[in-house]
């Protein structure tokens, strides 16, 4: 086996192509930066915790008019739109304390 062989691990690549988002969300991790909304969607189970990961995924992040953030999630079912809707505050505190601001504003829900 040569060195480059041993250089390039085949778990670290992905068998089909990527996005640039998926890609740049992946580099971003290891660096250890937190930078955009592709972390954001790419890191959601760590961040948010399985609980609410199992109940909802990320649909959209829009940039509010007062410079903030608002989170668009999707419920897996639309009957966990009101359990999800109790629990905004603590999706909003899990999402900032992970940026290190207060970056997201409001959370809304799409069907």
């Amino acid at each position: 086996m040569s060195s480059q062989e041993n250089k390039f691990d085949k778990d670290e690549r992905a068998a089909r192509p990527q996005t640039i988002a998926g890609a740049l969300g992946r580099l971003f991790k290891r660096l250890g930066v937190r930078a955009s909304d592709s972390d954001l969607v790419a890191r959601w189970p760590q961040i948010i915790g399985s609980e609410i990961s199992n109940l909802a995924d990320i649909c959209a992040v829009k940039k509010t008019r007062s410079g903030g953030y608002n989170i668009v999630l999707r419920p897996r079912n639309p009957a966990y739109t009101l359990k999800l809707s109790y629990m905004t505050e603590e999706i909003k505190q899990k999402i900032n304390k992970y940026f290190g601001s207060t970056c997201v504003e409001k959370i809304s829900f799409r069907k």
